[in-house]
């Protein structure tokens, strides 16, 4: 007989993969919490044993009904289990604050890594990546997306440890002294975990979709914030009003489906459950008039209030699992959004990791240039075609090497790659083991605050001194002097309140206060006087004695001031007369 042949393997349905993307979120979402498995377990290991002593609370009230009001033993007899009742609930009360208390812990480590995770994938697509995205979507990751991981944490998963332990002790318990009563509990389980399936399923979907709409939100919110005094210019207030009354009327419509969904499947899951419950004590009210006889005694009021007692607490971690199962709907949906703003990008360069410094350097590596660029191919992010092809560049210890070319020849381009911002399409860019590079870009960020204090975003701990230094250096205290409160004048977000120069000095202060041993700089002397470019330049030269410098620029002074030019697009090394000539 022929061997037969093997058949390819058929790709997976829509619902397959679906529970496949819903099974790796899940395992993202327990990798979240990986540091804080001690509490975790700790958490559960309370509630198991919170549900084991429900059944000696209910044993203990059962015994004293029974005792003393049924069977009229002196009131004397039951004081021992009175007290242990006593007991009972107390411990229940200090366990039930200790699941909170872990679980709390647990939900701050999930959010904790949560942040370190999505604040190291954001370092790693580099500014770039970052200047093509909305920042107030991007900020929500870490607000209402954390906030659902919280819950996620802190409600459902303690929940679901309840509902795999506390139900089947109970149902042992009710089994000893009632089958009836166990199969009773035991067939209308099912109904509840079945429905808060099916619910689940549309509330993941209504969260998700909540979520997108409230990231849009924020997104399209922060934007109009940062460009309002634009569109107050351009008399577009009112119409952007209207955009962002849409928007919250999208998010408005999307909290209150999902709220929809919420109610209905408590109501759903409360009215299985009661009826259930009532099934239970219409069979123990029928026994005890004599109408139903499935046992050769009658059972005493003690057993049927034991089994009465717990039948509500048999359905009620079900019932709790239903309410925090949107815990999970929403959690899955927040990792479902990270995806997608964060790892689902496979089209997008990641930036180049930046090179550690060893210990020691080796004497060999020691003769090695501090930059060396072989046939570069570049392309800008979002550009339809490369903008550099095949450049070398070798930068020896101390050059001053300016990057000269018309506007779009990829001056900018050049230097992010360098930088390690712009990952090369071809070719290599290799640093001089520990080399320090910084780049001061044309479009520097400045928070709001003073100017010391985006200063000291390069070393937190410099000086006053050394910052008077730096800033002197970089021509900042030439206005600054002339401020309110010199230094610690505060500007406004993104620079407000300076000009195009002024900014650019602070953003070259802040790289001199780092101390590197590579400079990438572009176009550090654009709206400057020529007094001030001098001095700029005189105190830069002072400065990067024994620094490899990178300027970009169209300045013919910047130019005479360099030692070597690479003109671009073609990527030939001139002298700067013959660059300034060009």
């Amino acid at each position: 007989m022929s061997a037969a042949k093997p058949t390819a393997a058929e790709p997976p349905t829509a619902e397959e993969e679906s529970a496949l993307q819903r099974r790796a979120r899940t395992a993202w979402l327990a990798g979240l919490a990986h540091a804080a498995r001690g509490r975790q377990r700790l958490a559960a290991l309370c509630i198991s044993l919170s549900g084991a002593l429900l059944v000696g609370q209910a044993a203990a009230i059962a015994w004293l009904v029974q005792t003393v009001l049924v069977e009229r033993a002196p009131l004397a007899s039951g004081l021992p289990v009175l007290a242990a009742l006593a007991v009972i609930l107390v411990l229940r009360t200090l366990l039930g604050s200790a699941t909170q208390a872990a679980a709390g812990d647990v939900a701050d480590a999930a959010r904790l890594a949560l942040r370190e995770r999505v604040f190291a994938r954001l370092l790693g697509h580099g500014p770039l990546w970052l200047r093509q995205r909305r920042t107030g979507e991007l900020g929500e990751l870490m607000l209402h997306h954390g906030d659902a991981i919280e819950s996620y944490y802190s409600g459902f998963l303690p929940v679901r440890t309840e509902v795999v332990v506390v139900p089947l002790l109970i149902l042992a318990a009710v089994a000893w002294v009632d089958w009836v009563v166990a199969l009773i509990l035991l067939f209308t389980a099912p109904l509840v975990p079945f429905f808060m399936m099916l619910v689940g399923w549309g509330a993941e979907a209504a969260g998700r979709a909540q979520l997108g709409e409230l990231a849009r939100m924020s997104g399209h919110f922060a934007d109009r914030i940062k460009g309002l005094g634009l569109l107050r210019l351009y008399g577009r207030g009112e119409a952007e009003l209207a955009g962002i009354e849409a928007a919250a009327e999208g998010v408005r419509v999307r909290t209150m489906k999902v709220l929809r969904i919420a109610f209905l499947s408590s109501t759903v899951l409360e009215f299985f459950a009661s009826v259930s419950v009532a099934m239970v004590a219409l069979y123990l009210g029928l026994s005890y008039l004599g109408l139903m006889s499935l046992h050769a005694a009658v059972p005493t009021l003690g057993a049927g209030l034991f089994c009465l007692l717990l039948a509500p607490e048999f359905y009620a971690p079900l019932r709790r699992l239903a309410a925090h199962y949107h815990d999970r709907a929403n959690a899955l949906a927040a990792a479902a959004e990270v995806e997608r703003l964060l790892l689902s990008l496979p089209d997008e360069p990641v930036m180049a990791e930046v090179p550690v410094a060893p210990l020691a350097v080796e004497p060999a590596e020691a003769a090695l240039p501090p930059v060396l660029a072989q046939g570069l191919v570049l392309r800008p992010l979002g550009a339809p075609q490369d903008v550099l092809q095949g450049v070398d560049l070798r930068l020896e210890p101390g050059q001053r090497l300016a990057l000269v070319g018309p506007s779009g020849s990829g001056k900018s381009t050049l230097l992010e790659a360098l930088a390690g911002w712009l990952p090369p399409r071809a070719g290599r860019v290799q640093l001089r083991p520990g080399v320090q590079v910084a780049y001061a870009s044309q479009r520097p960020y400045l928070f709001h605050g003073s100017i010391a204090d985006n200063l000291r975003l390069a070393d937190p701990a410099a000086s006053d001194a050394r910052l008077r230094a730096v800033a002197e250096a970089a021509q900042v205290l030439q206005f600054a002097q002339r401020l309110p409160d010199g230094l610690d004048t505060v500007i406004g977000e993104r620079g407000f309140g300076l000009s195009g120069g002024e900014a650019r000095r602070i953003g070259l202060a802040r790289l001199l206060l780092r101390d590197p041993q590579v400079l990438l700089l572009d176009e550090p002397t654009a709206f400057l006087d020529a007094d001030t470019e001098a001095a700029l330049l005189r105190s830069l030269a002072a400065y990067a004695r024994g620094r490899s410098v990178v300027v970009a620029t169209h300045s013919p002074v910047v130019i005479a001031w360099a030692d070597r030019c690479l003109l671009l697009p073609e990527g030939r090394l001139v002298d700067p007369a013959q660059a300034v000539r060009a």
